[in-house]
């Protein structure tokens, strides 16, 4: 019987879903495992350590403070940082860490740092936007650095963009506006870089779609953790977290009685209700209250009723029979965390990573 809300990582679901994405490329392609945002909702020095485990030799996150965690964890591997900021690069070579040069201003700043410290040959990805517009040099700056800067300190190890709309069916034109853009990116490095770095362009998603552009690399993130965003890719991978949290209290309630937060929820005949210590402050926003979200408990589905609170939901037991202690599931291998997040009208992605680190992970 579990005593608090908990997420439970699976970790033999990590190992196929790796194995999965690997079977997918070539033997000289390599797998960068994404681990942001707390290897999105579960625990990023774990699941690095297990992905380590199994063969990774390349990870990413997004900030660098992200990366210092895991290397105080004595992870060893490279390291990509996505989005360094200027003033976080004296920590970036003090780590060891590989940060991404998405712009003429931080490639310029990172070399005057690196000359202030006599280092070369220091390790760095560029960027490049081809249509995604977030971030990433434009192949005019492109043309800039390799031509006008003196990158001598740097050794440049992989130029990259992202795609936009890889889980859309092809033919998707978007999609190969990006490819044929970044073409140019590699026919433009391969005329002016003295010394050619690898090229990488597929995500999660574009393993699936576009396993032809695999290139020298691929960056996987939300595949490792169970999605794939078509419903016949994520058929091949198996989500790894399991959202659960036991009843604390059960109420019973005359009919016309309110339940929760400016009388959210109204009983239309004597009901009983549960009280579930999750809320949105773990994660579970007030979208989901009102009767959005579904829970399941013993097999059977409740819905949440009431305006979620920030630490409880409630849910409306109907005809189940449970008592206080009984687990109540979120979202499973079964009921997923997309299935889950479709209600409220987002993601896995957001979902998984808005919960709060008070839910305690387990692992098994």
């Amino acid at each position: 019987m579990i005593q608090e809300a908990q997420l439970t990582i699976d970790l033999d679901c990590l190992a196929h879903n790796y194995n999965c994405l690997r079977s997918k490329l070539k033997e000289d392609t390599a797998l960068i495992a994404v681990v942001k945002a707390n290897a999105y909702g579960t625990s990023s020095v774990r699941i690095a350590q297990e992905l380590a485990k199994l063969g990774t030799k390349h990870f990413a996150v997004a900030y660098t403070a992200e990366a210092v965690v895991l290397r105080e964890a004595t992870i060893k591997e490279d390291i990509m940082v996505f989005y360094p900021q200027i003033g976080q690069l004296d920590r970036i070579i003090e780590h060891q860490l590989e940060p991404v040069l998405y712009t003429v201003e931080i490639i310029k700043a990172f070399i005057v740092l690196l000359k202030q410290k006599n280092l070369k040959d220091y390790p760095v990805h560029i960027k490049c936007n081809t249509g995604l517009n977030r971030i990433g040099l434009s192949q005019e700056d492109l043309v800039f650095f390799l031509t006008k800067i003196d990158a001598s300190s740097l050794n440049i190890k992989s130029i990259y963009s992202h795609l936009g709309a890889s889980e859309n069916l092809k033919p998707c034109p978007f999609t190969q506006h990006q490819i044929n853009a970044f073409e140019v990116v590699k026919k433009t490095v391969k005329e002016l870089c003295p010394t050619l770095p690898k090229f990488h362009l597929l995500n999660s998603s574009g393993v699936f779609n576009y396993p032809e552009h695999q290139l020298d690399a691929v960056r996987v993130g939300i595949a490792l953790y169970g999605f794939a965003n078509q419903t016949e890719w994520d058929l091949e991978l198996q989500p790894i977290a399991k959202l659960s949290a036991p009843i604390c209290q059960i109420h019973t309630l005359k009919k016309g009685e309110n339940v929760g937060y400016n009388q959210g929820w109204k009983a239309t005949k004597d009901s009983r209700i549960g009280i579930i210590p999750i809320g949105h402050a773990d994660g579970i926003g007030r979208q989901y209250g009102n009767g959005v979200g579904k829970v399941q408990i013993l097999g059977q589905t409740a819905p949440i009723i009431g305006n979620v609170c920030m630490d409880m939901l409630m849910i409306d037991l109907e005809s189940i029979r449970c008592e206080v202690g009984t687990e109540v599931i979120l979202f499973d291998k079964n009921t997923t965390a997309a299935d889950f997040a479709a209600t409220g009208n987002t993601i896995s992605y957001e979902l998984l990573t808005g919960l709060n680190s008070r839910i305690q992970r387990v692992y098994q």
